[in-house]
């Protein structure tokens, strides 16, 4: 993949930044976090060169100076909401993040329910939080939350809400997903300092869309494919062209709610420091793009990404119909059409060819390898150790696992797992592989060119099974599948 973004450069200004918006408010600042504090795979996917774990280490930067408060809506306790990308409900993530945070030393002040009507899951959540010693807070549901401004800066509004202490002078408000309540606990914050005589601000950060960039422009399209699930579009910001003359980028969902905030902060400080929603936000990625060909050619395929992920989940029978329309949109904008992605055409002609599901995959120089269906080995199975041989230098007729090797493995799956699928899933070929590397050196240059494949594109003709799923995450794969089944079952796994 062609490095499009300087980490390091993004590193240093951020951080800068937030120092001067630190001191712009007297030595005190609560700082929203959007969008994923680590693991921002989005990111590093449509900005490359942006390390998933980037916000991160610039927090590390600052670590003295932050503390974490980390926000989870009540009512997503109850729903038992689950994190799609990594697949764990909102509580397991945010022990996780507690595990993670304390790991690197950063200082975690609690957890916050928001949104808190003591829902049966919520208390129970809270229960076990105690157990662990962590301090948990309750912030409550305000009646018209956000209209009724009156109610809401009150003691009967932000007053009746718990309190959190904090000693340092960097805030930082996170959550496991999104409408967790984050801008809802730093306002409540802000209410609470300024009752007791402590000057804090308040300011926001995300990473998309970038702000200064145009608002047709392939990143900024690609956040909105990102959340087209939320209904986010992006939009000129009109409070900043009014107040600067300057065309800006933010979403709808904070330029809807700026006057609201507006009022808010004027009713708690008796002036608003911000002019706009861009004023509100710290985020210096756009500076940082070093080639835009590279990252509008990233963003280009993230759109597809999301476009076959849509499909996917409308043929396991979720309600993403309206999703996908916003996504055939954007692929309009950008005027491209799916097999714009590389690897898809070589899968759907070898699969028309054979009559089997079949997988393809670009490597880093361009080449396109290709799998399908066998007796012994599944369509990405069989692409993976095609792939594997072309970046070592191996003759393609060359067998990197025996079939004399692969025959007990079936019979073990079959007659003693209780598996209908004898063919091998890629997590059980790479374990057969690394077998075969103790003994045989061909094998073992295989597997020694496993990191290549970290990043490359792959496309499958079926949906694959949670096995290869899993595994080709793990392997740093872009997968993306067409709408289609390999069995007529109702139950697949």
């Amino acid at each position: 993949m062609k490095i499009g973004f300087d980490n390091d450069k993004y590193l240093k200004m951020q951080s800068a930044h937030i120092r001067e918006r630190i001191a712009s408010f007297g030595g005190k600042l609560y700082l929203e976090f959007g969008g994923k504090l680590f693991d921002d795979y989005h990111a590093s996917r449509v900005l490359p060169g942006f390390l998933p774990d980037s916000k991160l280490k610039m927090l590390l930067e600052l670590r003295e100076d932050v503390e974490i408060i980390i926000a989870i809506n009540a009512n997503d306790i109850e729903k038992s909401k689950v994190r799609g990308d990594i697949g764990i409900t909102y509580e397991q993530d945010i022990l996780r993040l507690m595990d993670v945070y304390a790991s690197l030393g950063l200082s975690v002040c609690g957890v916050v329910m928001t949104q808190y009507a003591a829902q049966a899951a919520a208390a129970a959540f809270e229960k076990r939080l105690q157990k662990l010693g962590v301090q948990v807070f309750r912030h409550y549901p305000i009646e018209g939350y956000p209209a009724n401004i009156p109610l809401i800066v009150s003691d009967e509004g932000f007053g009746k809400n718990d309190y959190i202490e904090t000693t340092r002078s960097l805030v930082v408000v996170t959550a496991p997903g999104p409408g967790s309540g984050k801008m809802a606990v730093c306002l409540s914050q802000l209410y609470h300092e300024h009752k007791r005589g402590v000057q804090a601000g308040y300011a926001k950060f995300e990473t998309f869309p970038v702000w200064n960039l145009p608002l047709k422009h392939p990143v900024n399209l690609a956040y909105e494919a990102a959340t087209t699930d939320l209904n986010d579009v992006n939009m000129i910001d009109p409070f900043h062209l009014e107040a600067y003359g300057k065309t800006t980028v933010n979403y709808n969902r904070d330029i809807e709610i700026f006057p609201v905030l507006n009022t808010i902060f004027e009713r708690i400080f008796g002036t608003s420091p911000y002019k706009s929603p861009t004023d509100m936000g710290v985020n210096m990625a756009g500076f940082c793009i070093m080639d835009d060909d590279a990252v509008c050619e990233a963003s280009r395929q993230e759109v597809i990404r999301r476009y076959y992920k849509a499909l996917v989940a409308a043929k396991k029978g979720e309600n993403v119909g309206q999703e996908i329309l916003s996504l055939e949109l954007l692929l309009k904008q950008l005027g491209i059409t799916p097999t714009y992605r590389r690897c898809v055409q070589p899968a759907l002609d070898l699969a028309e060819k054979t009559g089997e599901p079949a997988a393809a995959l670009e490597l880093p120089d361009g080449r396109i390898v290709t799998g399908k269906t066998s007796a012994l080995l599944g369509a990405a199975s069989a692409m993976l150790l095609n792939a594997l041989k072309a970046l070592a230098g191996i003759n393609a007729e060359i067998d990197l696992i025996s079939p004399v090797v692969i025959g007990p493995i079936q019979d073990l799956k079959v007659n003693h797992l209780g598996s209908k699928n004898p063919r091998l899933h890629t997590d059980e070929v790479l374990l057969a592989l690394s077998i075969s590397a103790a003994t045989n050196p061909t094998a073992e240059r295989a597997m020694q060119a496993l990191e290549e494949l970290r990043g490359c594109d792959m496309h499958t003709t079926v949906i694959l099974s949670d096995a290869d799923q899993n595994t080709c995450a793990k392997l740093g794969l872009q997968v993306t599948s067409e709408p289609m089944r390999q069995t007529k079952a109702l139950y697949y796994k």
